[in-house]
């Protein structure tokens, strides 16, 4: 569904019938077994993904009048990683790659936060 800011929410229908339905798999390790079924109860829980290729200030009469086809110089380089966002926090850093016709990303680093 898109809504007024041009976003769009994200269905985890790739997921296989199998890995849906397959309880998770033991590992031995107990602790890791036991958090990996507590996270069973967030699998269907939507969150927003973001991907930010750039940022650029603009006065808004420079705005108007932009036409199809203008340009719109960002703070980033050609090849220069992309940012990742989920609900808002960054997660990550990635790629812009072509699947077919369409667009995806490729993470190429997790970012990890303290937890404070």
């Amino acid at each position: 569904m898109d809504d007024s800011k041009g976003t769009k929410d994200v269905e985890l229908e790739d997921l296989t019938e199998e890995a849906n339905a397959a309880p998770v798999a033991e590992t031995g390790d107990k602790e890791a077994d036991r958090q990996a079924t507590e996270l069973e109860a967030v699998y269907d829980v939507p969150v927003q993904i973001s991907a930010i290729l750039g940022h650029t200030e603009v006065e808004v009469s420079e705005l108007l009048k932009l036409d199809e086809g203008a340009v719109i110089e960002l703070d980033r380089k050609v090849g220069e990683a992309i940012d990742i966002f989920v609900n808002n926090r960054l997660i990550a850093r990635g790629e812009v790659v072509q699947v077919e016709n369409k667009l995806g990303i490729t993470m190429t680093e997790i970012i990890k936060h303290d937890r404070n």
